[in-house]
């Protein structure tokens, strides 16, 4: 690889000058530019991104931390964060936690050492609060983020989509209506939820014990707990799945069973997914416009690089259901 003093050499003049030319720092004759640039279009030199930094002490790259990315929803908020960034001219590095909070720590300090300009992290874990203190870098969280942190966030009214889907099913005459939600103890999940039993409540109604079941947000962990719900004892006449991979678990289970869906069983997910639309039946879900969350964290993000002294914001979007035919008959 070429560098700056081979584009020297083959010019004919100082690597400070070829640093002027490049940098844009000084200027510098018409006829050494014209070298300069041609020698480094003849020996395909590509300016050192890490000297670059060094002296700008910006990178242009931002570090986004996701739990994990074969679930469709964080793909598609990723690649919401991925197109802002990009139309700003920062490249984003994307790290995998495996919701695992040793491994998120360990990319914290990885995207450190890499002199992000910005992070954001999905689902931060509680422990992490006092390291992102340290670091001293502008970030932004994303669906949560510890109460003792001042920090911004762009979350999602959890509750109020849980509100949505009850109401929606008690709409349809649906009485005996069963839960699947995420991972026991996760904010947004327990939001959800809470979310439902409120309209529950409201209208004279609880959630049994034994209609509550609890997965961790994958297609197969959605299908076991449906299958525990529908092949035993008085079965669901509709289930609120806190994610729509849980949900479309659930409509296998529902289909093996030989159980209708939406004649026998309403079925309602949460993010609205691309594929939610090209499953069968059609998946009913809670949207949160997943690109356009991306985007918003981005935005916030660049907003908060170019001001760190801006105030705190948190950012709360208001879900809405598209419904389909999971829950209504097309």
């Amino acid at each position: 690889m070429a560098t700056i003093k081979d584009v020297a050499r083959h010019a004919g003049v100082s690597y400070t000058t070829v640093s002027h030319v490049l940098n844009k720092t000084r200027p510098v004759s018409c006829d050494a530019r014209q070298r300069v640039l041609a020698a480094a279009e003849a020996l395909h030199y590509v300016p050192s991104a890490l000297a670059r930094s060094l002296r700008s002490k910006a990178t242009g790259s931002i570090g986004l931390i996701i739990p994990n990315n074969t679930n469709p929803y964080f793909s598609e908020v990723a690649r919401g964060i991925e197109d802002c960034c990009y139309a700003a001219g920062y490249s984003v590095i994307l790290c995998n936690s495996d919701d695992d909070p040793a491994k998120q720590r360990d990319y914290l300090n990885v995207l450190l050492t890499k002199r992000c300009d910005g992070l954001i992290v999905a689902t931060l874990a509680q422990t992490d609060g006092e390291l992102l203190r340290k670091m001293k870098v502008p970030t932004v969280l994303l669906d949560r983020a510890p109460k003792e942190l001042s920090i911004d966030l762009v979350a999602v009214d959890n509750a109020a989509g849980g509100v949505l889907a009850a109401q929606h099913l008690l709409a349809l005459g649906r009485r005996r209506i069963a839960c699947i939600a995420g991972p026991q103890g996760l904010d947004i999940s327990e939001e959800r939820v809470a979310g439902m039993r409120r309209a529950l409540a409201d209208a004279g109604m609880t959630l049994p014990e034994q209609l509550l079941r609890y997965a961790d947000f994958t297609s197969a962990g959605g299908y076991e707990a449906a299958r525990a719900l529908l092949s035993r004892g008085e079965v669901p006449d509709a289930i609120f799945c806190c994610n729509d991979l849980m949900a479309i678990g659930t409509l296998r289970a529902a289909a093996e069973l030989g159980i209708a869906v939406p004649q026998a069983l309403s079925v309602v997910g949460f993010d609205d997914i691309d594929l939610a639309r090209f499953v069968h039946p059609p998946l009913t879900s809670v949207a949160q416009n997943t690109r356009r969350l991306g985007q918003l964290t981005a935005q916030c993000l660049l907003e908060r690089i170019a001001d760190p002294a801006r105030p705190i914001e948190h950012q709360t979007i208001t879900p809405e259901l598209h419904v389909r035919g999971s829950t209504v008959l097309s």
